[in-house]
């Protein structure tokens, strides 16, 4: 609410989570490519490029790496792999191959987001949407994203599996278990009892299908310690978007990554209770006077990267709350009801000129560049709730952009969304970047974004698995109806 692993993270073996991720990434391949081939099947009305070999020829490739720009390259993939990357001059297309005219346009990796979700807010309670934003994930460039959380159970893990064996169109998925969270008033969050119900909770969820585990922000530092172990002993990862426990005491107990960055840490509020969280305002209003360069946070920023815990910039969740920012982009996907509702809220925002994210937006963002700078590792994610304007594949192309609005550079900010998530899932041997043997996960969009960022909405061709999707075409089958399925 605004709410595949390492094979070492400190002294922690995560060997059977690497050999589970190799596994899927193959699995996921061969059945992806097998199944897009079939009569019939449900990707191919999406589908500009379906044949074993594709030549992106005179394109420009930003690898992902913070490289600078490759001009006049050839890019050839081969049964869902890059076989050849070079200058086009000298790297002719295969003999057969479909050929992709890339003149005047940039191939970047797919994006790899980490916290996204499949519900939406709407009359009081998070509508289930997962089957329009597959879609629009995959629109965007998202060509691997984590849900931070579900409301749901099930649906996030089956949409996975139908991804995975071709049935659906959508992003490669990272599915993260319903909400580890103390007493809440959420109707559809389940509220931990003690340590030994983390751990169950853990437990089933990993049998069921989960890959991943985020606790919220009435859970205990007992309750979460033991969340953390139960997760670890079984290759997987623990985020959190926490208030009752502090940043420094998550990172003591091993926790993997944190949500929101510092926009929702508690760790400087002088008042704060031992388990119990003090209040999301509260929180807010120390992290908007805070000093980036004071004492303080600098050794907290030395813990936080000491123990290897990433941070997810969530910047565009927090830009809808922030007065005096533009409408985002994307509204006009959404029934007319949840538009309006939107736009109305919009209004009432641009209005609050007391409002506390006139000086927290800004100061959250100087705060996400000294982390990076430091040396932590970010990564990027947009949170589509809050008050609903954030919208998939729209909001991950803003994020970008609310990246280099921070102070990163386009190459630093693509690099972000794209090979620091990978890094983080484990996964960077195989995607985020693009060299040969990878994946072909690839977005090619017109124009320069290592020159003009806001070049990373115009995309021409997602490509997922050598299968080049067409955005408009996902788009357009689900355009006035995002809010009912």
């Amino acid at each position: 609410m605004f709410s595949d692993v390492r094979l070492m993270r400190g002294t922690r073996p995560y060997g059977r989570g690497v050999l589970i991720a190799v596994a899927l990434v193959v699995a996921t391949a061969t059945g992806i490519l097998q199944a897009a081939r079939q009569p019939g099947n449900a990707l191919q009305q999406y589908l500009k490029v379906s044949t074993p070999v594709t030549a992106i020829v005179h394109v420009r490739v930003i690898d992902g790496t913070g490289a600078p720009p490759r001009e006049d390259q050839t890019v050839v993939i081969r049964d869902g792999k890059i076989a050849q990357l070079g200058p086009a001059a000298s790297t002719p297309p295969p003999e057969g191959a479909t050929v992709v005219d890339g003149a005047g346009k940039s191939l970047i990796p797919g994006l790899v987001m980490l916290h996204e979700h499949l519900y939406y807010p709407a009359g009081g309670i998070y509508s289930q949407l997962g089957q329009s934003f597959v879609r629009l994930y995959l629109a965007g460039g998202v060509t691997t994203m984590r849900t931070g959380g579900n409301v749901n159970g099930v649906m996030d893990i089956t949409l996975a599996k139908r991804i995975e064996t071709g049935q659906a169109a959508g992003p490669a998925i990272d599915a993260t278990a319903p909400y580890l969270n103390g007493p809440n008033t959420f109707v559809q969050m389940h509220s931990l009892v003690d340590a030994a119900d983390a751990r169950k909770q853990v437990q089933y969820w990993a049998d069921m299908g989960a890959t991943s585990f985020k606790a919220y922000m009435q859970i205990t530092r007992a309750e979460l310690g033991a969340a953390i172990d139960e997760a670890h002993k079984r290759g997987l990862k623990v985020t959190g978007h926490l208030c009752s426990v502090t940043l420094s005491e998550a990172a003591d107990l091993g926790i993997d990554n944190i949500e929101h960055t510092f926009f929702a840490a508690t760790d400087f509020v002088p008042t704060k209770q031992p388990d119990v969280c003090p209040g999301q305002g509260t929180g807010q209003q120390t992290i908007a006077d805070l000093d980036p360069n004071g004492a303080p946070f600098i050794a907290l920023v030395k813990k936080l990267i000491d123990k290897k815990v990433a941070l997810t910039s969530t910047l565009t969740v927090f830009e809808t709350f922030t007065p005096g920012r533009p409408m985002p982009p994307g509204l006009d996907v959404l029934v007319p009801q949840l538009k309006e509702q939107f736009e109305q809220t919009f209004a009432r925002t641009a209005k609050n000129e007391t409002s506390l994210y006139k000086r927290l937006f800004p100061k959250g963002m100087a705060l996400e560049l000294a982390f990076a700078r430091a040396g932590g590792l970010l990564v990027a994610g947009t949170d589509p709730t809050g008050s609903g304007g954030v919208i998939p594949g729209y909001s991950n192309q803003r994020q970008i952009e609310l990246l280099v609005d921070a102070g990163f550079t386009p190459l630093e900010a693509i690099s972000i969304a794209t090979l620091n998530g990978a890094k983080y899932l484990g996964r960077d041997a195989t995607i985020g970047s693009i060299a040969v043997g990878k994946q072909a996960d690839l977005v090619l969009v017109r124009g320069n974004p290592a020159a003009l960022i806001a070049a990373v909405r115009d995309v021409d061709t997602v490509f997922r698995i050598g299968l080049g999707y067409d955005p408009a075409k996902l788009i357009q089958s689900v355009t006035g109806k995002v809010g009912l399925w």
